[in-house]
């Protein structure tokens, strides 16, 4: 790392690149400008009372003004807990109750990154922030229980950006787009650091959509892409190679091979992490020249040199840094921050992996959302691969209901009406037996998250059903 703190990233990309892009697509500020606001609005906040070292809380959607209040907060030396702003109101106070902010920043509050005039970065405290004091807090999805905020300090940010950065090989040359919101690590990690820790142009979107991915790449340049599964599916059923036509892709994160070859993108990246496990662990770079397996997304390849990790007799993942600052601080608590490991320094991850042909790792499922029948653990994203070809069966999700003795059953929840049912029992009849759905639960939709698209597993049981169909 060549940065002392991640203040200091953003000052040193300024001063070298002050020209680059930052933004959402519709709003790009360059970088020297946007630093300058984020001070002015760094200043007011210390101004109003807030303290170096006193937490905040960003409860907004993504935009411009969005980057410019974190990189505010950044160079405050202020923390800053990136919640979810579609979240029930409920579940927010609940959440913020276990913060304890000084200050909680809505989208109103947004406006002010632009209205508080400009300011010099290098007279603010985060600029000269200790690199292993804690910057943000993202929180968990929560699917078994309570959202826990996760401690990220900025040595985790910088060896994450440089991690992802290496492994997209990103230059000064190259346009970066994470259209996701911004609360995930995905796209503030991976994508707005990795850039800025290249000195790429770093841009996301307001809101993802598939009508306008295709022309916003082309039209802004984009070189690099980093994606994650919901979008890269929805992409792919909803857009065609023609949409994508003059885009000038050249890597991208997240590896699926029909996506690669759909849209000729020549290169791409899969990884194992998450918010706790250092952003990302382990990474592995594709060809599309390569023959890429179904799973390949599932594919983490060798760990990060300064991140070791083994799989218990179990086959759960467990990390442990090799230098400090790699892994998240700990979780935040009443009582303070917990930091979850062993007296050995694992962390348990609660995913399960195996062991790839050369001895790296591949994900198989988060231990929160595994399904085990007959003593073996149902492999969801294979089924649910396996089915999704099956036409009129659109939107589905598996999940478990409890057997008559000790195993599981597999359930498929379906908003399918009418029910392709013969094509389903020949697909399912192709299937070990374990991993058979044995009933159909018709439902009005699947629960997903309403900003990353994943489904809510947990949720699944929750949902009115419309009609059983036996499968078995």
């Amino acid at each position: 790392m060549t940065a002392r703190n991640l203040a200091r990233l953003l000052t040193d990309r300024a001063a070298s690149r002050p020209g680059l892009r930052l933004g959402t697509v519709d709003d790009q500020l360059r970088l020297d400008e946007a630093l300058a606001l984020a001070a002015g609005r760094a200043r007011r906040l210390l101004d109003s009372g807030v303290r170096p070292g006193d937490r905040v809380a960003l409860v907004a959607p993504t935009s411009t003004d969005y980057l410019l209040t974190w990189t505010a907060c950044v160079l405050a030396g202020v923390p800053v807990a990136l919640v979810n702003p579609t979240y029930p109101a409920d579940l927010s106070d609940q959440m913020l109750g276990r913060l304890g902010p000084k200050l909680v920043l809505g989208q109103d509050d947004l406006a002010a990154a632009r209205t508080s005039g400009t300011g010099d970065p290098a007279d603010l405290p985060g600029v000269a922030a200790d690199a292993f004091d804690t910057v943000s807090y993202m929180h968990t999805s929560g699917t078994t229980g309570l959202p826990k905020f996760c401690v990220q300090t900025g040595v985790y940010f910088l060896r994450l950006a440089r991690a992802m950065s290496e492994a997209l090989e990103l230059t000064p040359d190259d346009r970066v787009l994470a259209p996701l919101p911004l609360f995930h690590i995905n796209p503030m990690g991976y994508g707005m650091l990795g850039a800025l820790y290249a000195g790429a142009d770093a841009l996301t979107v307001e809101r993802f959509s598939a009508r306008r991915f295709w022309p916003d790449v082309v039209e802004q340049g984009v070189t690099a892409l980093v994606l994650h599964a919901p979008p890269v599916e929805i992409l792919k059923r909803a857009t065609t190679a023609e949409d994508a036509a003059g885009h000038r892709i050249r890597t991208m994160f997240y590896a699926d091979g029909e996506f690669l070859a759909r849209f000729s993108v020549p290169a791409a990246v899969s990884g194992y992490g998450s918010t706790e496990a250092a952003g990302v662990t382990h990474l592995k770079r594709w060809s599309a020249t390569d023959t890429l397996p179904p799973d390949a997304s599932r594919h983490g390849g060798p760990a990060r040199a300064d991140v070791e990790w083994r799989l218990d007799r179990a086959g759960l993942i467990q990390v442990r840094e090799r230098e400090p600052g790699a892994l998240f601080g700990g979780y935040l608590t009443p009582d303070g921050v917990d930091p979850a490991r062993d007296a050995e320094g694992w962390f348990d991850t609660g995913d399960f992996g195996r062991l790839d042909a050369d001895g790296d790792l591949v994900f198989v499922e988060r231990g929160s959302e595994s399904i085990r029948v007959k003593g073996e653990f149902v492999p969801v994203p294979f089924v649910e691969n396996h089915l999704a070809g099956i036409p009129g069966l659109t939107d589905f999700a598996l999940w478990k209901r409890p057997g008559e003795l000790v195993d599981e059953e597999v359930v498929l929840y379906a908003a399918a009406d009418p029910l392709p049912y013969d094509d389903l029992v020949k697909a399912v009849s192709q299937l070990p037996s374990f991993m058979r759905p044995v009933t159909v639960a018709q439902i009005a939709r699947v629960p997903r998250d309403a900003a990353a698209g994943k489904v809510q597993r947990r949720l699944l049981a929750e949902q009115e059903v419309i009609r059983w169909t036996d499968l078995v």
